[in-house]
């Protein structure tokens, strides 16, 4: 059965620019169901879609709720975020150690987020299983609600397929053949300028060569965008 997305819940959020943001985080890495308590201004919020950047399906799916125990009412495994506990003896965990729980839990679980302006108040943080704290300079302990959000999405994310990377960015090697295409190319231009001379270094210059450009594992597209500006060099030089 595959892993359920942790539930982000925004309790009275106060700015709409604020939710976007967060939704934004969320979107991300990959979560897309935010759920609201109760938010000063209402919802839908015609300035929570700016600043979302795009990620209006988080937006679009949100749901509104008169009390954070009805928007929990679902989830068995509830994360309250604050810097401090609030005189409610509960677990604390870091965002990460969160994420791994969160990961080999079962049942829904949620990350809950304060107001912009004072955080979760002790009611609030009442019915977590656990309180999550953010490791933060002890002097400066301001993180504002998009922040937050995304520290918590990321450390979610890093035990997901999110943390690979792309097929993209993981393209082939170029085959041996266009690598010697590549370097016979660069030769060529090369010895019209005499940079293997004088003759008793141009073996061990042209092993250099070699081992410069089969050392970064090039693929095909890196490879022909260096012929392409190789041509463009050599024509350069006919035209003279």
């Amino acid at each position: 059965m595959p892993q359920q997305k942790p539930v982000i819940v925004l309790v009275r959020p106060q700015l709409g620019e604020n939710i976007g943001k967060a939704a934004r985080a969320m979107l991300n890495f990959g979560l897309t169901e935010m759920r609201l308590v109760t938010p000063r201004d209402g919802w839908p919020n015609p300035s929570a879609g700016p600043a979302a950047a795009g990620a209006d399906v988080v937006l679009n799916g949100a749901e509104v709720f008169s009390s954070l125990a009805d928007a929990v009412s679902d989830c068995g495994n509830v994360y309250a975020t604050t810097v401090r506990k609030r005189g409610v003896t509960k677990p604390v965990v870091t965002p990460e150690e969160a994420a791994s729980e969160v990961h080999t839990a079962s049942g829904r679980s949620a990350y809950v987020f304060g107001p912009e302006r004072s955080g979760l108040e002790t009611e609030d943080v009442a019915l977590a299983r656990a309180i999550l704290t953010v490791p933060i300079n002890p002097e400066f302990g301001s993180l504002n609600l998009a922040q937050a959000v995304i520290l918590c999405a990321y450390e979610w994310s890093k035990q997901t397929e999110l943390s690979q990377p792309t097929i993209e960015d993981l393209l082939p090697p170029a085959p041996q053949e266009d690598l010697e295409g590549l370097i016979g190319h660069l030769e060529r231009l090369l010895e019209a300028k005499n940079y293997f001379w004088p003759e008793p270094r141009a073996e061990t210059n042209r092993l250099t060569l070699r081992n410069l450009l089969t050392k970064p594992a090039w693929n095909h597209l890196e490879v022909r965008t260096f012929r392409g500006i190789l041509s463009s060099l050599e024509r350069d030089r006919r035209e003279r």
